[in-house]
């Protein structure tokens, strides 16, 4: 049997259907709708199959307009806006049942020099000294939905150790603010294209949850409606998805049933190699 990771490769490797125009599926066991880091990996897969080396994807702005039906075959249809010799500009477009369900630009740069400097990354420990999903599982999967249990018990493509443990079932209030390394859970090809993909599908698993922190509920909560609105990052170093990198969250607002959150990306030497911001619907059902 493929190990989740392969799926993983295989769920990113878009079928060509012509010229800018792509085929991607979805797994086969999921939640009720596609999961939108899917969307987010497949929609730069389709906008970098259209780029020639040496340049790279270095930011992408998508818009979720409406929720993708997993048994369905999402289509990407990439537009050619600019070809320039240090930048290429493309907008994507997946599609079913006839209608956009997600819009995405995209900027790919040569690499050149230039001016350097970042924020330092977060002082936490590292992934070793924290527990495993398995651990923090055992801590309180028997309490979960049963929904939330069949969803965990299934190998995951992306692993994640969060440096603050918090229980989902009782949440309390709490600063919105959360460290958690993320990595691909198996090796992947050398393929720096890929690993920027393969951390877009990761990048949407968490944000959200950072928003709800100052509020003291989570996303377990069955009276919140939650969905990913729009969701852009940027590409800064060379990294790998397949070795340990550190996902810092902040959340400085939430409004009008809107959460924002930020995220900085580092690998685990220091280097700030992405970054991220999402705003989402966190609202709470009134029936």
């Amino acid at each position: 049997m493929p190990s989740a990771i392969d799926n993983l490769i295989a769920l990113l490797d878009l079928e060509p259907l012509e010229q800018n125009l792509f085929r991607g599926q979805s797994p086969a066991e999921g939640w009720q709708r596609v999961y939108g880091g899917q969307v987010v990996g497949q929609a730069l897969v389709a906008a970098t199959r259209t780029v020639e080396a040496p340049l790279q994807a270095h930011s992408l702005h998508g818009y979720f307009m409406r929720p993708g039906i997993p048994k369905l075959p999402i289509i990407y249809e990439v537009e050619r806006i600019r070809d320039g010799r240090s930048f290429v500009t493309r907008r994507v477009v997946a599609i079913q049942n006839g209608a956009a369900i997600f819009s995405m630009s995209a900027s790919f740069h040569k690499p050149e020099d230039g001016f350097d400097h970042q924020f330092p990354m977060p002082d936490v420990p590292p992934p070793e000294d924290l527990p495993s999903e398995q651990e923090l599982k055992g801590r309180f999967f028997d309490r979960l939905p049963e929904h939330i249990q069949n969803y965990w018990k299934r190998e995951r493509p992306i692993e994640m150790r969060p440096v603050q443990f918090r229980n989902f079932l009782s949440p309390e209030k709490e600063e919105p603010v959360q460290n958690i390394w993320i990595r691909a859970t198996g090796p992947l090809p050398d393929d720096p294209g890929l690993h920027k993909c393969v951390l877009g599908y990761a990048s949407d698993m968490t944000l959200l949850d950072t928003s709800l922190l100052p509020h003291g509920t989570s996303m377990l909560d069955p009276q919140l409606i939650l969905a990913s609105l729009d969701h852009a990052m940027w590409f800064h170093r060379s990294f790998r998805a397949d070795e340990w990198l550190l996902y810092a969250h902040d959340s400085p607002s939430a409004s009008s049933a809107l959460g924002f959150t930020r995220g900085c990306i580092y690998t685990r030497d220091g280097a700030m190699v992405a970054s991220v911001a999402q705003e989402g619907l966190i609202r709470r059902r009134t029936r």
